[in-house]
């Protein structure tokens, strides 16, 4: 029988490729597409399918949250991330939620189709560049917090950070995200709390200096 993947990614011509590229698989067959991680969720709640193919960054949900609610519910479900970031503290709280591998997009092309048959079996599989930074010597926690401050938020404060810094409201917010806002409110000062800015000036700045945003 062939092997059900869902594919989940915000950009429809990723996924569109992705699709036209595994179709060239006779044993493979994509059997559901999701542009977010809550619709990943209800696909698979919809189709049980046996690998799902993850991207990191999406809207609303993220991959993060997305892969521990589904490795909850369908344990027997793989997930194989595959997405441009290759930044270790990705690839350790995905390992950690349990994915079965962490591919990136660069370097996928037809290998992809052999990484969805690898986890199905049960395997790990890991991009060669990632395994490298996986396995490389990581800093003391202690000295990756102080050095980084960035690194104490979550996934979703992350998105909410980049956010306001580019002049987002708290309600606009909300809506890309697709929480309340309240929550969206909740997130703001958390991530204020965490890198003890002050006001939406000092914010800016520390997105600016840190990457999250640019000029």
């Amino acid at each position: 029988m062939s092997i059900r993947v869902l594919l989940a990614d915000d950009h429809a011509i990723l996924r569109e490729g992705v699709k036209a590229l595994l179709g060239l698989a006779d044993d493979i067959e994509v059997v559901g597409e999701a542009a977010d991680g809550q619709q990943a969720i209800e696909q698979c709640r919809a189709l049980e399918p046996d690998v799902v193919v993850i991207d990191v960054a999406m809207p609303g949900l993220g991959g993060l949250e997305a892969t521990l609610a589904i490795r909850k519910e369908w344990p027997r479900t793989r997930i194989l991330v595959l997405t441009q970031y290759d930044d270790r503290e990705y690839v350790s709280r995905f390992l950690k939620a349990g994915v079965s591998g962490y591919v990136l997009k660069k370097a996928a092309g037809a290998e992809l189709a052999s990484a969805i048959r690898a986890v199905h079996r049960g395997g790990l599989v890991l991009d060669p560049d990632v395994a490298r930074e996986a396995v490389s010597e990581p800093r003391r926690a202690s000295e990756e917090e102080a050095a980084d401050p960035y690194e104490l938020l979550t996934d979703r404060e992350k998105q909410v950070l980049r956010l306001v810094a580019e002049g987002h409201s708290n309600k606009e917010i909300a809506d890309v995200l697709g929480i309340a806002v309240k929550t969206a409110m909740s997130h703001r000062e958390h991530v204020m709390e965490k890198l003890d800015l002050h006001s939406r000036t000092d914010l800016i700045k520390f997105a600016l200096k840190r990457g999250v945003i640019t000029v």
